[in-house]
């Protein structure tokens, strides 16, 4: 592989993990396309490992009634020889409250950080985190989480 192609590989992997959080088609092992068994996660909502870092993103974009995520100049470093990346990325990153609110959006504007190993599969992230540089508009309250979690429990239970 070269860098060139490295590079690519896990800026496609960066866009379709995006694209994946914004379509909310979490059926199991949704996120096995993107992580490894063992990643580990480290955001404002937590710093789960393995399986619990997809179950903590799920629930924490499952607050909201809609996400959409953009990733910009994403940087690579793909040592030569290894099956080992770093990759960093800025991020722009829009969150719709489910009830009405004087502000419906709440936007944050961060930078990401990943490392990656290269599979049998191709490139998965084995750490991500998230650094919130600003936000714009109010976060969930936690009675906006309760309600949202007993609309969900009433739809699928």
């Amino acid at each position: 592989m070269t860098a060139r192609t490295d590079q690519a590989e896990i800026t496609a992997l960066v866009d379709r993990f995006f694209l994946a959080l914004d379509t909310r088609e979490f059926t199991p092992g949704w996120a096995r396309p993107y992580l490894t068994d063992d990643a580990s996660m480290a955001a404002p909502v937590g710093s789960p490992r393995g399986a619990e870092a997809v179950r903590t993103a799920e629930t924490a974009l499952l607050r909201f009634a809609g996400t959409q995520h953009f990733a910009s100049g994403v940087v690579t470093d793909a040592a030569f020889g290894t099956d080992h990346a770093t990759a960093s990325w800025n991020a722009y990153m829009v969150h719709i409250h489910h009830s009405p609110a004087p502000d419906p959006l709440f936007v944050v504007g961060g930078r990401w950080e990943a490392t990656l190993r290269r599979t049998a599969e191709g490139w998965r992230f084995t750490t991500m985190a998230v650094h919130v540089v600003w936000t714009r508009g109010e976060p969930p309250t936690p009675e906006t989480e309760t309600e949202t979690e007993t609309e969900t429990e009433t739809e699928t239970g």
